[in-house]
């Protein structure tokens, strides 16, 4: 195997999609900045009883593990970093009033997401830790929406989901708790043979109602079919009653509700949301309410928040526009320094000519030249 290949859905990024993402990064940072959330670096590697700490399986099955030299024990690369963040807030900062965190790094995956997805996205994300009220809620999902549409997104779909309605469900009839999980699996594939399956054994109102949720999907008015087709537990009634306020917190948003769309149920508490664009069939962002995961960190606090991969929403982006840059001879004539410095505290690129060597670049078009004209050095246009 020739040693300049690299493993399967690992890539390396070439100077215009890195320039892409690297503006787009900027620019989502610079937003949650002005929402009053801090950056915080969580590091690469934990010790895995850390870093898995309420994540569930699905997250264990996501993350290269291998061990410490200096301790011996077992450490993993992160796969996502809402734990890590979640740990900072509840073991590190240590705050009793609300506090607005984000983040932005490379996380790997033992297997990628999607036919076409890469193994180490690029994440960034931002949580409110400290209230419990569904106002935070509707915050984060304005802060999502406002990134896609930084990013130049016009057409995006929100949908919503809660955890509290299968959990309800399950709390409810002990022999389906127990499948859970297989539940799970089957409900966001929306396998209704495979939940027929499982249901056979179930209580008739469970059965029918986890039968039901596959179905309840669509505008707002599924809020009123779910209310009609689910049995009216206390948990039931109050995920529909936190969906409709949020609903109605959303403004213009378009919005729709799925009640078997259950990414990240493992370890979310309550509302769930999925951002839809066109051009990628899958979310392009997710987030929700997750309070207990602070728990294992000796500190529950309400929390909500979400993420999103820079790589796959860049990839959707049209390509970046070569910038215009200044082009100026090599030499140490001390003017030449001095104007070539100037431009560049001005914001100009300027690209210097190497002895015998031509520039052959795809970021840059020296649409300028820097010229020696009566002693001075001065800017024409090419072409």
């Amino acid at each position: 195997m020739p040693n300049w290949l690299l493993p399967e859905n690992i890539a390396d990024v070439l100077p215009s999609e890195a320039r892409k993402i690297e503006e787009l990064r900027r620019a989502i940072l610079d937003n949650f900045h002005l929402y009053g959330y801090e950056l915080v670096m969580p590091p690469m590697l934990e010790y895995l009883e850390s870093l898995l700490a309420g994540a569930g399986h699905d997250m264990d099955l996501r993350t290269f593990k291998l061990v410490d030299q200096l301790s011996g024990r077992t450490m993993g690369v992160r796969a996502d970093m809402t734990t890590q963040v979640a740990r900072i807030d509840a073991h590190l900062l240590n705050r009793d009033s609300v506090t607005r965190l984000c983040y932005s790094g490379s996380v790997l995956h033992t297997r990628p997401n999607g036919f076409h997805a890469t193994r180490e996205p690029l994440q960034i994300g931002a949580e409110i830790y400290g209230h419990a009220g569904l106002e935070a809620d509707a915050e984060i999902q304005e802060l999502a929406l406002s990134t896609l549409s930084l990013a130049g997104f016009a057409e995006v779909r929100m949908d919503l989901c809660h955890v509290g309605v299968l959990r309800a469900l399950l709390e409810s009839d002990d022999q389906a708790r127990r499948d859970e999980d297989a539940l799970y699996t089957a409900l966001r594939a929306k396998d209704v043979p495979a939940l027929e399956g499982m249901a056979a054994a179930y209580a008739p109102a469970t059965r029918a109602a986890l039968l039901a949720l596959p179905t309840l999907y669509g505008g707002v008015d599924v809020l009123s079919r779910a209310r009609a087709s689910l049995p009216a537990l206390p948990g039931i009634v109050r995920a529909l009653d936190e969906l409709e306020a949020l609903i109605a917190l959303a403004g213009q948003a378009n919005v729709t509700v799925d009640l078997a769309d259950l990414g990240g149920y493992q370890y979310e508490s309550g509302t769930m949301f999925a951002l839809y664009v066109p051009g990628l069939p899958n979310a392009v962002a997710r987030g929700g309410r997750y309070d207990h995961v602070g728990e294992t960190f000796g500190r529950a606090r309400p929390a909500t928040g979400f993420s999103l991969d820079l790589r796959e929403l860049a990839r959707l982006l049209p390509g970046a526009a070569r910038k215009c840059a200044i082009h100026a001879p090599w030499g140490r004539d001390a003017a030449l320094k001095k104007k070539i410095d100037g431009l560049r505290k001005a914001g100009e690129i300027v690209i210097q000519s190497l002895p015998g060597s031509e520039n052959d670049q795809d970021e840059f078009e020296c649409d300028r030249v820097l010229v020696l004209e009566d002693g001075n050095w001065i800017i024409k246009n090419l072409g």
